[in-house]
C-alpha cells in the first residue's frame, strides 16, 4: 500500500475527526497521513484507542515515535497522558493499551536503524525557550540528532513564521491554527513540506503550538522486512 507517498509534493491532511480506518485489533483504528507498506510499513498515523482497548505485544525493529493527543496511553512501562512525547527505538518492544481510551500521533520505520535513544518527554511540564532573531516563537527541544531536529513550537497570535527547509519537514498542530499557504490549518492538521521547500506561514489570533520534525525527509526510502 502507498499513501501520500510522493515525498516531493507537499501534502495536507485535515483531522476533521478522523477518516479512521480498521486496525487488525478490535479498538484500535487509523487515520492514515503517509504510508509505505502493508500491516508492516513506514507510516505517520493517528491512532484511536477506544476505552479498554490493546494491541498485541510487539517489537519496534524499525522505531516508534509517537505524541499523545488526548486521553492516556499506556504499557507497561507506564502511564502517558495528553503531551506525553516518546520514542521507542528499533529492537524495542511493549504492550500497548488505553483503559481510559486515548488518541495518538505516531511514526513507525522511521529511525537510523542504530538509534538506541529512548526518550520520555511530558511536554505539559516543560517550559519552551525564546527563540534568538525569530519574534513570537519559542522552542521546546525534544530530540536531534545527525539525521533529524524535533521540537515543538509555540507561535504568539499573528506571528509570521519563516522556516528554510533544505531536507524538507513536517508540521503537526496540537493547538490553535496557522494560515500557510491558502491554507488554515488547525488542530492536529498535519502538513508536509517537500526537501528544497520553505515554510512560510502567520500563526491564528489565538497562537499554535507546533510540533515540527526536520532534515529527516532525504532519507525515505521503503521498509526492508
Amino acid at each position: 500500500m502507498e499513501y501520500n507517498a510522493n515525498f516531493s509534493e507537499r501534502v495536507l491532511v485535515r483531522f476533521n475527526g478522523g477518516n479512521w480506518q480498521a486496525s487488525p485489533m478490535a479498538g484500535v483504528d487509523r487515520h492514515m497521513l503517509d504510508r509505505i507498506g502493508d500491516e508492516v510499513a513506514r507510516a505517520t498515523t493517528i491512532v484511536r484507542y477506544a476505552k479498554g482497548s490493546n494491541f498485541s505485544e510487539h517489537t519496534h525493529d524499525g522505531g516508534e515515535e509517537f505524541i499523545v493527543l488526548d486521553g492516556i496511553f499506556q504499557d507497561e512501562h507506564g502511564d502517558y497522558p495528553a503531551g506525553s512525547y516518546i520514542r521507542n527505538p528499533p529492537t524495542s518492544h511493549h504492550i500497548p493499551r488505553s483503559d481510559e481510551g486515548c488518541t495518538i500521533f505516531v511514526k513507525l520505520w522511521q529511525f537510523d536503524p542504530d538509534d538506541r535513544t529512548q526518550v520520555k518527554i511530558d511536554m505539559s511540564k516543560m517550559q519552551s525557550i525564546s527563540a534568538a532573531n525569530r519574534k513570537g516563537v519559542s522552542i521546546m527541544p525534544l530530540f536531534q540528532d545527525a539525521c533529524e531536529t524535533v521540537q515543538m513550537e509555540v507561535w504568539d497570535a499573528d506571528s509570521e513564521i519563516t522556516i528554510d527547509l533544505p531536507h524538507g519537514g513536517e508540521f503537526l498542530v496540537l493547538d490553535g491554527s496557522f494560515t500557510e499557504g491558502n491554507d488554515i490549518i488547525t488542530r492536529h492538521d498535519w502538513l508536509r513540506i517537500p526537501m528544497g521547500g520553505a515554510f512560510h506561514a502567520k500563526a491564528g489570533q489565538d497562537g499554535a503550538k507546533v510540533w515540527i520534525k526536520t532534515g529527516h525527509l532525504r532519507y525515505v526510502k521503503a521498509i526492508d522486512i
